[in-house]
């Protein structure tokens, strides 16, 4: 995967990443699936760069529960920076779905400027302010979502986001149905009968992570 290619390295070319990469001081750190890879307020502050494998960002409940917050393919982006939890710290996971190599920038280096005032380090913050309003946006339409009273009306409002999104009326859902389920906090055998449903009644096709909606009416 090229680092130029993720939205942090957006702009910058492979050989000043390089340079950055080495002023940085960053780490790769390999981890298997099933591992947790961070839990939020240990350790230093640092962005995380997934170059291979899945991961997740998920809540820890009380009841020993876990919600999913996020799902990352490689080039995803994490961190405390980029998380707007004001939960406990020790409630923030990442996650390990397949063995995964993942790319560390303490957040201290990226703020502080350097003696040179590299052009390139002034669009690399420019992105990571990017992208903290992109999770901005990403969390008040998760809000959104799981203000909705109703399964049926979570899916519609999620489907509805998604559509916008693709800019089309048919869309693959970016999360397996499972993790469907964990990002509208439903029960997966419920929000299985409510898609059922909602399929007799022409409110929407699947198959599998495709989702059709009808065109809406003039």
């Amino acid at each position: 995967m090229q680092l130029s290619n993720t939205a942090l390295f957006q702009g910058i070319t492979q050989e000043e990443i390089a340079r950055m990469l080495a002023c940085f001081h960053a780490r790769t750190e390999r981890c298997a699936a099933g591992d947790t890879v961070r839990t939020y307020g240990h350790g230093p502050e640092a962005v995380g760069i997934l170059k291979s494998g899945a991961l997740s960002i998920e809540r820890m409940e009380l009841d020993g529960g876990r919600t999913l917050l996020e799902s990352l393919a490689p080039g995803g982006i994490f961190g405390e920076v980029l998380a707007f939890s004001s939960l406990a710290h020790e409630s923030m996971l990442v996650v390990a779905h397949a063995p995964a190599e993942i790319l560390f920038i303490d957040y201290a280096h990226i703020l502080k400027r350097c003696e040179k005032a590299c052009a390139h380090h002034s669009l690399l913050v420019r992105n990571v302010l990017r992208l903290v309003s992109d999770k901005t946006v990403r969390l008040s339409e998760r809000i959104e979502v799981l203000s909705c009273r109703t399964i049926r009306e979570k899916l519609l409002c999620y489907f509805g986001l998604c559509a916008a999104q693709a800019g089309a009326r048919s869309f693959t859902l970016p999360t397996s149905l499972s993790g469907l389920a964990e990002y509208i906090c439903a029960d997966r055998s419920a929000m299985m009968r409510e898609l059922g449903r909602m399929r007799e009644a022409g409110l929407v096709q699947t198959e599998g992570r495709r989702v059709m909606l009808p065109e809406k009416p003039f």
